[in-house]
C-alpha cells in the first residue's frame, strides 16, 4: 500500500520580497504533469521541470511536493470551473445551457487534453482512499459540480424546456458520473462521439 502524501500548504512568500515568478504559469506546469504522471509517479525533478523553475524557488513557495499539488488542484478547479460557465453561458435557456456543459466536458476529453487527465478523477482514483485532506477537496469539488447541473436543470423546469417530472438531483447525479467517465475514457484514449453521447443523455430530460 502507498503511504498517504503528506498534508500540508503552501507558504507563505517572506514579507517584502516579491515572487520572482508567475504563480498560475508555474502551477500550469505542475498541472500538466500531475494530470498525465499521477500524484506519487511524479518525482521533484520533473515538477520543478515543469514549472520550470528551480528546486529551491519551490520550496520558497511550497513546504513540499503535496502543497505544490494542493494548490495545483485549486489551480485546475478555478480554471475548468470558469470553462463550465463560460460554456453554459451558450445556452438560451437551461436544457441548452446544460447541453453546452456536456458538449465541453467531452470537449476537454478528447485530444491532447484528453490525454493527459483530469485531476479532479486523478485524485479521486489515486488519492481519496489514503489522504483525507485531498478525499474532502475531490468531495466538495464533484458536489459542487452536480449542484451546478441541477441548478440548470431546475432553470430549465423554470422556462419550460425541461419537464417538471424530471428529478434534478438524481439526474444531476447521473450526469456527474457520466461526465467523470468521459475524463477516464479520454485519458485511456478510446475514440468519443460527443454529439451523439450528448444527445443520449439530454434524453435524460425528457
Amino acid at each position: 500500500m502507498q503511504k498517504a502524501a503528506r498534508k500540508s500548504e503552501p507558504a507563505s512568500n517572506p514579507p517584502g520580497r516579491p515572487r520572482e515568478f508567475d504563480m498560475d504559469t508555474a502551477l500550469d506546469g505542475a498541472i500538466r504533469v500531475f494530470c498525465e504522471r499521477g500524484y506519487h509517479a511524479t518525482s521533484i525533478g520533473e515538477l520543478t521541470a515543469a514549472m520550470r523553475l528551480a528546486t529551491g524557488s519551490v520550496y520558497k513557495a511550497f513546504r513540499d511536493k503535496h502543497a505544490v499539488f494542493l494548490a495545483a488542484f485549486e489551480r485546475y478547479v478555478e480554471v475548468r470551473q470558469e470553462q463550465t460557465r463560460s460554456a453554459a453561458a451558450r445556452g438560451a435557456n437551461g436544457r441548452e445551457r446544460l447541453r453546452h456543459v456536456l458538449l465541453s466536458y467531452v470537449e476537454h476529453s478528447q485530444g491532447s487534453e484528453g490525454r493527459r487527465g483530469c485531476i479532479v478523477v486523478g485524485s479521486a482514483v489515486e488519492l481519496s482512499a489514503v489522504d483525507p485532506v485531498m478525499r474532502a477537496r475531490v468531495t466538495a469539488q464533484l458536489k459542487t459540480n452536480e449542484t451546478f447541473m441541477a441548478s440548470l436543470i431546475r432553470e430549465g423546469q423554470v422556462d419550460g424546456s425541461i419537464p417538471g417530472h424530471v428529478d434534478a438531483d438524481d439526474t444531476a447525479r447521473l450526469m456527474i458520473c457520466m461526465t467523470q467517465g468521459l475524463r477516464v475514457v479520454g485519458k485511456a484514449r478510446l475514440p468519443l462521439d460527443g454529439d451523439r453521447l450528448v444527445g443520449i443523455a439530454m434524453k435524460l430530460l425528457d
